[in-house]
């Protein structure tokens, strides 16, 4: 990661995610698939990142998400990883906060397409948060969290007509040292998103 870059990175604001409207949600389900091809030309609107965003992992009233938490320990943070950088999403403030900047799109996974679509989201779970209480087998609860999330995901992206996969095959070191992660973080998943290759 180039500090000296980084520095002159700014945090993005998005525009308030618009929280209404879409496709019923039966039709919705019928139009859910996996897809990995994606047009490599056409990017994503701030508008519709803050709308996807919101859906997979916002507030959608006081200090409630959009997807379940096991013991609302609310431990994943989202990652955007665009052309221009590596962004965590805070979804209280509704904004991208900069992480790293230049393209690191085909870190985020092991296949080739990964590299040409406009925005892979990386799943990062919070350890600290999971065992604060010193439980076991949380672990593997942040994997469902995760896969809560990713099917909101999945939900958006058929309603607004966009493509999307959601994949496990990560150089999950190498990806953790880009995004500057702790030891207390650790990469659950990844989901690459776009619009439908023509």
């Amino acid at each position: 990661m180039c500090t000296s870059s980084l520095l002159s990175a700014q945090i993005i604001e998005l525009p308030q995610p618009v929280r209404t409207g879409g496709k019923p949600l039966m039709d919705v389900l019928n139009l859910r698939q996996s897809a990995r091809q994606f047009d490599s030309e056409k990017s994503i609107s701030n508008q519709t990142l803050s709308n996807l965003l919101w859906a997979a992992w916002g507030f959608n009233r006081e200090k409630k998400r959009t997807a379940p938490s096991s013991m609302d320990r609310q431990e994943i943070d989202l990652y955007a990883v665009t052309k221009e950088g590596v962004y965590r999403y805070d979804a209280a403030g509704n904004k991208l906060i900069p992480i790293a900047t230049g393209d690191y799109r085909k870190e985020t996974g092991t296949q080739p397409y990964v590299g040409n679509a406009p925005l892979n989201i990386v799943f990062v779970c919070n350890k600290s948060k999971i065992n604060s209480k010193g439980e076991s087998g949380l672990i593997e609860a942040t994997y469902a969290n995760s896969g809560f999330i990713s099917q909101n995901i999945y939900l958006f992206c058929a309603s607004e007509g966009l493509s999307t996969v959601i994949r496990a095959s990560i150089a999950k070191e190498k990806l953790a040292k880009i995004m500057n992660l702790t030891d207390d973080q650790m990469i659950t998943l990844a989901q690459t998103v776009g619009y439908p290759k023509k």
